[in-house]
């Protein structure tokens, strides 16, 4: 194992990387019950238990990849705003089957760019402002998914969003509303204290305090015979279960249709390549583990971890697999090695026995989750630089228009639209990549063909 795994090399013994793996699971394991409650939105409330079922799935095999291949102590999952991205802008067009065609195509495509170099070459296309932006405004659009789970914003004609009505001459009190509302603040609370597993212990301490107000439904019975049910409607459900005619659907010529594909893969590609790479090199330099030249050894085998844990994971159906920043809970544990990666990942195995009582979990307790991250998302604006207005817009526009549009394609899609346009007319032609003109240009289609 040593020799394997190179564990006395990089200076750490195998408990370390066991403590530091069961760390890592315990801080990103929130997931396996948010990522359900995101995805059965708009798939329908039976897709809950197979969404759980291959969220665990995809989490051990892209994480046990990630060590035994890259050798690195970066945990995988279903990203947040990947998902949501998913559920609110794929999803409700194409169809849970549809949205499922699109990720394993995207994950494919990721194969072959990784194997080219061509991601490093996307990266480096992008604005360093709008990166920051893409992140920013997922977190505020998963955020307002989880106000809008929570019963904490409502439709409201008059202004389209309002606060909820907490006064007590309602028939029924909100009691969801405030259940999340509790789930932040204890949430917040841990965070502040530095307590491992902030966001997983919330969610469990709201789902606990939900049981006197009438939230949380405990299960009667938690036996074999379900979990063989959980098993087989996942294999029903979830299961190799594509679409690919729901992505063209009645468009009227094939160019419609491969431009309609296109869109939705650059998309994919553009989020999960800034959340993996910009994980993968933050956290690895706050432990040092870059070389001379900035680099992290073994990017190349990350990013195709990454690669193929995507394509795995619409196999198993659920979306994007991405690198989590909570990876970083591992390494600051002293995990330096695969050993970490590869302990995540069998306990993400273990946890699939938890789908028969996971399902307990109410929206109103998994709901602070995404409000947290969310927060936590946000902590980049201050780096973005809006002294040149040909840099703010863009960037402001990228962040706002994915929760106020509603989809976070469109958030990107007018910030790099409005980069071009903007540099172009202020003779800053020369800071537009050829890439990002294409990608623009692409976008600029896509809004005109609707």
């Amino acid at each position: 194992m040593d020799k394997f795994f190179g564990i006395k090399s990089s200076g750490s013994n195998v408990r370390t990387e066991i403590i530091a793996g069961i760390t890592t699971f315990f801080t990103m394991a929130y997931i396996i019950f948010v990522n359900p409650d995101i995805l059965s939105i708009t798939a329908g409330e039976e897709y809950w238990g197979p969404v759980f079922i291959a969220t665990c799935l995809a989490a051990a095999i892209g994480t046990i990849l990630m060590g035994v291949y890259a050798k690195l102590p970066f945990a995988q999952a279903p990203g947040m705003g990947l998902n949501a991205f998913f559920a609110f802008s794929v999803a409700t067009v194409y169809g849970f089957n549809g949205a499922l065609a699109a990720v394993l195509i995207s994950g494919i495509l990721f194969i072959l760019i990784t194997l080219i170099g061509l991601r490093e070459a996307i990266v480096k296309a992008i604005p360093h402002n709008i990166k920051i932006a893409v992140s920013a405004g997922i977190g505020l659009f998963i955020a307002f998914v989880g106000f809008q789970n929570a019963g904490i914003v409502v439709n409201d004609d008059a202004t389209l969003v309002a606060f909820t009505n907490f006064g007590l001459d309602q028939e029924a009190f909100p009691f969801e509303p405030l259940l999340a509302l509790i789930g932040v603040v204890i949430i917040a609370i841990l965070y502040f204290l530095k307590i491992k597993g902030a966001i997983l212990l919330g969610i469990i301490a709201a789902t606990l305090i939900g049981i006197p107000m009438g939230i949380t439904s405990l299960p009667e019975a938690v036996t074999t015979a379900r979990i063989a049910d959980s098993f087989r409607d996942w294999a029903q459900l979830g299961l190799f279960r594509f679409d690919f005619n729901a992505l063209v659907g009645d468009s009227a010529s094939i160019f419609t249709g491969v431009l309609t594909i296109l869109t939705l893969i650059i998309s994919f590609t553009m989020v999960d390549l800034f959340d993996t790479i910009g994980t993968l090199i933050g956290t690895a330099k706050q432990a040092n583990m870059l070389d001379k030249d900035g680099s992290l050894p073994r990017m190349k085998q990350a990013l195709m971890c990454d690669a193929v844990a995507t394509t795995a994971g619409a196999c198993m159906g659920t979306s994007t697999v991405t690198t989590y920043i909570e990876s970083g809970s591992g390494i600051s544990e002293g995990g330096r090695t695969g050993l970490t990666s590869v302990t995540t990942g069998i306990l993400f195995l273990v946890a699939l026995f938890l789908a028969p009582v996971a399902g307990i979990v109410p929206g109103a307790a998994t709901a602070p989750a995404l409000i947290v991250v969310g927060v936590l998302m946000m902590a980049g604006v201050k780096d973005i630089d809006f002294s040149d207005m040909s840099e703010a817009v863009p960037a402001f526009l990228t962040m706002v228009m994915m929760p106020f549009a509603y989809s976070i394609a469109t958030g990107l899609g007018l910030g790099l639209i409005s980069y071009t346009v903007i540099k172009l007319l202020t003779g800053k032609f020369k800071q537009i990549s050829i890439l990002v003109i294409i990608i623009s240009l692409l976008f600029v289609v896509k809004f005109l063909l609707g």
